[in-house]
């Protein structure tokens, strides 16, 4: 099973990455629905997913961006198929164990707007933080050092794509956000962009392809 969602943001990621990268769109979406629509457990999707960019050298940037869209997927169509309390059992325990230097921070955004489009809820950075990260909180130290850099830098979803560049290139190479930083920060600058809006953020990108992929999965998932 796949999430329109997701399927949507699949399309749109590998249609902005393959418009400065040598790969053929069309024959890599299908292949990677084929994969998220498997009805195999998470482990043979994931083994089924590296195998498709093992294929695709040209696209390996993405490989641990569309492993948390399969990580999203599961919680929001595989699940559906499962016991009610499979999330709780030792499976799902062993499955977390093996796939913990897996995936982005992107995956904590993604289904922070799932939740935002759940609820109605306007997604911001703010409320993103505060609310669903709960960074102010003692017992979520972890997540505010992560996201210090973030933190640190909110005003920015005040400013412009060429200001979030210029913060962007100088985090340190070891931060866990660096990599998703501006496409994170632009989209929150403006969560519903015109296609001008989605120029100006290309414009800026530091690595086109890959930002302009990650950017275009967050605004398919705030779309109604």
């Amino acid at each position: 099973m796949i999430d329109p969602t997701i399927q949507s943001a699949i399309s749109a990621a590998l249609q902005a990455y393959t418009a400065y990268n040598p790969v053929n769109a069309e024959e890599l979406t299908t292949k990677l629905i084929t994969v998220f629509t498997a009805d195999e457990d998470f482990l043979q999707k994931a083994e089924a997913l590296d195998a498709v960019f093992k294929d695709y050298p040209q696209a390996e940037a993405l490989r641990e961006v569309f492993f948390d869209l399969l990580m999203v997927n599961f919680f929001s169509a595989d699940i559906n198929r499962l016991e009610e309390d499979y999330l709780d059992s030792p499976e799902w325990a062993d499955i977390e164990e093996e796939t913990l230097d897996r995936g982005t921070e992107l995956l904590n955004v993604l289904l922070y707007l799932n939740e935002c489009r759940d609820e109605s809820i306007e997604p911001s950075l703010e409320d993103y933080l505060t609310e669903f990260l709960l960074v102010e909180d003692d017992e979520f130290q972890d997540e505010h050092q992560i996201y210090e850099p973030v933190i640190a830098n909110q005003i920015l979803v005040e400013s412009s794509p060429a200001e979030v560049k210029k913060v962007a290139e100088k985090l340190s190479e070891d931060s866990e956000l660096k990599e998703i930083f501006y496409p994170v920060i632009t989209f929150f600058q403006n969560t519903q962009p015109s296609t001008s809006d989605e120029a100006q953020v290309a414009e800026s990108a530091l690595d086109k392809g890959f930002d302009m992929a990650v950017y275009k999965i967050l605004v398919e998932f705030n779309k109604d």
